[in-house]
């Protein structure tokens, strides 16, 4: 599987705008109270049943080791959401499917999701724009 998590997955797909939310400073609060013993492994462990099995089924191995369970490496999703998609989004398997959205004339949002299938830790590392009225104004001047 070749996808690539971040603004290089959309590189040469266009400009990207800002708006780029990075949740890592949260990640890293959340799994220091859980060492702490501030937070139970249940209270952090909670991936609902469908992000796990798109963690089997499409989701990118890392070489991320959970740091919850610590025995197994973590899986990348991303699941994108905008008009013209279903409600619960699209998860994007490919690098290649991702640049397409990206030239899409909707806004869209990239959301990049970390998950271990085994504890069911999961956390939300970034959102990042795609598409967009730019590519519309970009498309009608022949730029």
């Amino acid at each position: 599987m070749d996808v690539t998590f971040g603004t290089g997955a959309i590189r040469g797909a266009g400009p990207v705008r800002g708006g780029i939310v990075d949740h890592r400073l949260v990640r890293r609060a959340l799994i220091n109270e859980y060492r702490r013993g501030r937070l139970r492994r249940d209270q952090v462990c909670d991936a609902h049943p469908e992000l796990i099995r798109a963690a089997n089924n499409v989701g990118e191995a890392t070489q991320i080791t959970c740091p919850i369970c610590e025995e197994r490496k973590l899986v990348l999703l991303t699941y994108v959401f905008g008009p013209r998609l279903p409600a619960h989004g699209r998860v994007v398997s490919t690098k290649r499917e991702l640049a397409a959205l990206n030239k899409r004339t909707e806004d869209l949002a990239a959301y990049f999701v970390e998950v271990c299938p085994d504890c069911k830790w999961h956390h939300l590392l970034r959102v990042l724009p795609l598409g967009g009225p730019k590519r519309r104004r970009a498309a009608a001047s022949g730029d």
